[in-house]
């Protein structure tokens, strides 16, 4: 890509966008567009036509979606599905219409079947039923890979697609309601550490077996894809290890130098039993991730102390 290219990133006040808006000044690029919700609703068809034919971008990322946890996914099926299909459609199709080099979508590795064979294979898509919980985000992220691979074969179109795993790092969610599993403990183990509770309750039963990488890494692994993959099909990024939710509370525990006790609560669903991601094809292709957990979650902590001034 030449420096001078115009790059918008779609949702760069998010964990993903803003990693990425990170990654590309890091690596000299400085003509990156932006813009908040309240400038841009991109569920918008009409604001999303003004936007393209207006700035003329060179390069989209498409990191904007409306995300949450089992809970938010599970109660806002609606809302989960209509806005993710509109701003994946509004920015892939104006896209094409105004002839983006290049488009990277970005999904989720809840897009597989609840039972594949494990680790995820990005040939498992859609042979099975989706995890119920989250189904509504999933199905929504599939229709945005097939979006982008219809207008590839129909248009000629460079529109790629990533899938990462759980991801964690700066300007991650720590609403306890609407967060995913890492944040939340997080905040969890944090508030009953100044509290003096006797025990943390967590949810489920701790033993679904779940991948974690950092939001960093997962922007290089974009940047690489954007520099060098110009394939048709979606691409997983992950670390290609796991471990249980049980001893992801574990690690929570020891980072925050909480002394208390762990409760498991099995009347709160599990989830996928487990999702680890295959990730042979970007390692085929020349790239590895390098924050390990346990580093990245004492990272990430410290930035939570800060930002709650304890």
């Amino acid at each position: 890509m030449d420096k001078n290219a115009k790059i918008y990133v779609a949702g760069h006040r998010g964990m993903v966008g803003s990693a990425m808006v990170r990654r590309l000044n890091q690596a000299g690029f400085h003509h990156i567009v932006t813009r908040v919700s309240s400038e841009l609703d991109l569920r918008n068809q009409a604001a999303v036509a003004d936007f393209f034919a207006q700035e003329k971008p060179d390069y989209v990322v498409l990191a904007a979606a409306k995300v949450g946890g089992i809970n938010a996914n599970n109660i806002y099926r609606g809302e989960f599905l209509y806005d993710n299909l509109m701003i994946q459609n509004n920015v892939i199709h104006h896209a094409y219409l105004n002839g983006v080099t290049k488009l990277l979508f970005l999904g989720s590795s809840c897009i597989y079947p609840k039972m594949a064979p494990q680790p995820l294979h990005e040939n498992a898509l859609l042979t099975g039923e989706l995890e119920s919980t989250n189904e509504p985000y999933a199905i929504a992220k599939i229709a945005g890979i097939k979006l982008c691979d219809a207008y590839r074969s129909q248009y000629g179109c460079n529109f790629i697609s990533a899938m990462p795993t759980n991801l964690y790092g700066p300007h991650d969610n720590y609403d306890l309601k609407n967060s995913h599993v890492l944040p939340a403990l997080l905040r969890k183990f944090h508030e009953a550490k100044a509290a003096g509770a006797p025990e943390v309750e967590v949810w489920g039963t701790g033993t679904p077996r779940r991948e974690f990488l950092h939001v960093d890494d997962l922007a290089d692994a974009c940047y690489y894809l954007l520099e060098n993959y110009n394939e048709p099909g979606l691409v997983n990024v992950g670390t290609g290890e796991d471990l249980t939710i049980r001893a992801l509370a574990e690690l929570v525990s020891r980072t925050v130098g909480y002394e208390g006790g762990i409760r498991f609560n099995a009347d709160y669903p599990d989830g996928t039993p487990r999702k680890l991601m295959d990730v042979s094809k970007l390692a085929n292709w020349g790239w590895r991730y390098s924050i390990k957990l346990e580093d990245g979650v004492q990272a990430v902590y410290q930035d939570f102390r800060q930002a709650v001034a304890v």
